[in-house]
């Protein structure tokens, strides 16, 4: 091994780098510059991000443990750029005098939880999947406790380690079983000794569960609406943007190269589980008042098509899945963005309290409702084009009543959507949200979102260039 093969986790190694200069420089830095921590952190990550474009050759690690394609690495951009923007808008959010002093940490489990689902993407073998998804896992636990002054972010985080325990524990009783049965831990000795024996299938169905926690599907979805209530809205907009996203690129990995011989059976539970998500997270959207249970079920909903596109199972589902999940981080991310920035400045968390927001914040309604008819699929914003993809790679498949259970539960988003934007632009009320300015880096982060919902999809090239990368899976 020497420097060049190191440069394949160039990203992660990147990222650790930063990690141990955050930590150094808040050793060095007198409390009330902690400023410059803010500052200097963004301009790296900046840096990191845009190395991650830098194309390089293609290769493996450590006898095959650390794979690095071109699809994964920029798998791994998508989530940067989701994460850049999560930064961006946590900036008014960290300079307040409660959280000044807790940059640094903040910093770290973010980046922390970022280079598990880096080393996650690019595992070779279940013990490397294994590594990167505890070390994804543990720092959100405490990112979604970060806030100790209020018993709802404590509840939150002992809520969200408690379910992820369960959820790794069933995921890893699958793998042990997998591993017992097949005799190998890495993807390409275990796609080569499954077969369709019933043990073998009982530790597909527990791996299958335990991803289902981290993706929130149905049934296994019951912790995440507390869960985003109770944590800062920043660390609500990560995990339902960045988070997931890393969960689903694996489990389409892990389904399409390892699991491709319980094809038959992935499908069929997938089929069932599509439509248990896509149904009842609009359902229970329909009852939310508070903003952060409504994207809970919101991002729920939209696991629920992302089901289709899996099913895909081919380079066309791969690439409507990766097309989706990036216009899903500028569309989630610019509601999460008005959210938070209005939450900052008055406290306010509920529908009914953006009642008459036209009146006073035009813009933030504006870019609140291109948000969230992206998010409900509405042409001509990027969201149509998403889940125009997701649909046509499960019609491929002939699976037609599945698409047309999904276009009925997009009509039905399409009502709790049009709630908030009824609230903000048609609802009267005598006290409303009162004009504010947001801080340059809000408007930056709100503006880059903006325009990624706008132009994505639209620029038909990258749709094509994530085709072209998916050939190669």
């Amino acid at each position: 091994m020497n420097f060049t093969d190191l440069l394949l986790m160039r990203q992660e190694l990147l990222l650790v780098l930063l990690t141990v200069l955050v930590v150094i420089i808040d050793l060095s830095v007198e409390d009330k510059r902690k400023d410059l921590v803010i500052g200097f952190t963004l301009v790296l990550f900046t840096i990191i991000t845009l190395v991650g474009f830098i194309p390089l050759r293609e290769g493996s690690l450590f006898g095959g443990m650390y794979n690095s394609t071109t699809l994964l690495v920029n798998m791994k951009n998508i989530l940067n750029i989701a994460l850049l923007i999560v930064l961006l808008q946590s900036v008014k959010w960290m300079r307040n005098e409660v959280n000044r002093n807790k940059t640094s940490e903040y910093f770290i489990l973010l980046f922390s939880t970022l280079i598990g689902m880096d080393f996650m993407i690019s595992s070779g073998d279940f013990l490397m999947f294994y590594i990167g998804l505890e070390l994804a896992t543990i720092p959100a636990t405490a990112l979604a406790a970060f806030d100790k002054s209020r018993n709802t972010s404590a509840e939150a985080g002992i809520k969200f380690i408690f379910s992820s325990a369960l959820s790794s524990g069933i995921l890893l009783l699958g793998l042990s079983i997998i591993y017992g049965t097949t005799g190998s831990i890495y993807f390409n000795g275990v796609v080569s000794a499954l077969s369709s024996n019933s043990l073998q299938l009982l530790g597909f169905i527990f791996f299958l569960t335990g991803m289902g926690f981290k993706i929130s599907l149905v049934p296994f979805h019951f912790w995440t609406a507390d869960v985003y209530e109770g944590s800062p809205v920043n660390i609500t907009a990560y995990l339902s943007v960045v988070s997931k996203g890393a969960a689903v690129f694996v489990l389409t990995i892990l389904l399409y190269k390892v699991f491709s011989n319980f094809k038959d059976t992935w499908e069929t539970l997938l089929y069932i589980l599509s439509i248990a998500t896509m149904t009842i997270a609009n359902l229970f959207a329909i009852r939310q008042n508070n903003l952060k249970r409504f994207m809970a079920f919101s991002s729920i909903a939209q696991a629920g098509f992302i089901l289709l596109g899996i099913m895909g199972a081919d380079k066309a589902g791969m690439t409507a899945v990766v097309y989706f999940m990036l216009i899903y981080v500028f569309t989630n991310l610019a509601a999460f963005g008005v959210i938070s920035n209005i939450a900052h400045e008055t406290g306010n968390e509920t529908i009914s309290s953006y009642n008459g927001l036209y009146r006073t914040n035009p813009l933030l309604s504006l870019t609140m409702m291109l948000a969230l008819f992206s998010l409900a699929g509405i042409p001509p914003v990027a969201g149509f084009f998403g889940k125009f993809f997701l649909f046509t790679a499960a019609a491929s498949k002939g699976y037609y009543v599945l698409v047309l259970i999904a276009v009925l539960n997009a009509t039905i988003s399409l009502y709790y959507y049009l709630r908030v934007i009824k609230a903000m632009f048609i609802d009267r009320n005598e006290v409303p949200v009162p004009y504010f300015r947001s801080d340059i880096i809000t408007r930056i982060s709100l503006i880059f979102c903006v325009l990624g919902v706008f132009f994505t999809g639209f620029f038909g090239f990258i749709y094509e260039y994530i085709f072209q990368l998916s050939m190669n899976l």
